[in-house]
């Protein structure tokens, strides 16, 4: 994946750099189309999105570049090939678990800037060893009706990270809204 001109952020309306916004983490994620999705979403929100081997797709896969679009070019992609690359990559960075088996419903938390949220494999989750690796407060869950497995992985992350950008009052936003 390659590094565009939001590489380290996003870009606000005269140009300038502002800091990556949130660091989304998929742990070994399986299915390309959201994946793509994901990426398309990291670049418009400035976010950073890491992704921890082993993938259950190529980076070169026709359904990842489909739903990524030509937005591979405006967000960076960090691949890690083990948890422990990942963990050290994020050092001094919170960092949230979302996950069907978290205590903490999801907006909850007070976010701030830099915060990093992992998310489970789309069939598997999350590990046990990687679930309690994270301390109990930041392991978050988003609510559902009753009987509910499980969302999309794609809408999983939006839900949160539109939250948290939303608790940073859309902080390097541009448009009429925005800054």
């Amino acid at each position: 994946m390659g590094r565009g001109p939001h590489a380290a952020g996003s870009l606000n309306p005269s140009g300038q750099r502002t800091p990556s916004m949130f660091q989304v983490v998929l742990y070994q994620p399986e299915i390309p189309p959201n994946t793509g999705n994901i990426v398309r979403l990291c670049a418009n929100t400035g976010s950073v999105l890491h992704l921890v081997r082993p993938l259950g797709f190529s980076l070169g896969n026709r359904q990842l570049a489909r739903a990524g679009l030509d937005y591979r070019d405006f967000a960076e992609v960090r691949v890690h090939d083990r948890w422990g690359d990942c963990v050290e990559g994020l050092r001094g960075r919170r960092l949230f678990t979302v996950s069907t088996r978290g205590e903490t419903r999801y907006d909850l938390p007070d976010f701030r800037i830099g915060d990093g949220f992992l998310f489970g494999a789309e069939t598997r989750g999350l590990p046990d060893d990687v679930l309690a690796s994270v301390e109990p407060g930041h392991r978050l869950r988003i609510p559902m009706a009753p009987g509910g497995r499980s969302l999309n992985l794609a809408n999983a992350v939006a839900v949160v990270i539109y939250e948290a950008w939303r608790q940073v009052r859309f902080a390097g936003a541009w448009g009429p809204e925005g800054q």
